[in-house]
């Protein structure tokens, strides 16, 4: 993905597929915005694209139930 297309990725009905919607990557990056991730793309041409999604990990999924 050229680099100066990166930056638009996730902006609502902005595709690089000519029967994209656009919206996809929109809906990852709320869902992941929602539940205080963060979503980061790098891309190197002709090599290939990492998409690496950070979310955090509440302590209340930690807790033992008895």
């Amino acid at each position: 993905i050229p680099e100066d297309r990166i930056s638009r990725l996730g902006e609502p009905f902005y595709s690089l597929k000519e029967k994209g919607t656009g919206l996809g990557l929109m809906m990852c990056y709320k869902i992941i915005e929602e539940h205080h991730g963060k979503l980061h793309i790098s891309s190197e041409l002709n090599k290939g694209t990492i998409v690496n999604i950070q979310l955090p990990l509440s302590s209340s999924h930690l807790a033992i139930q008895s």
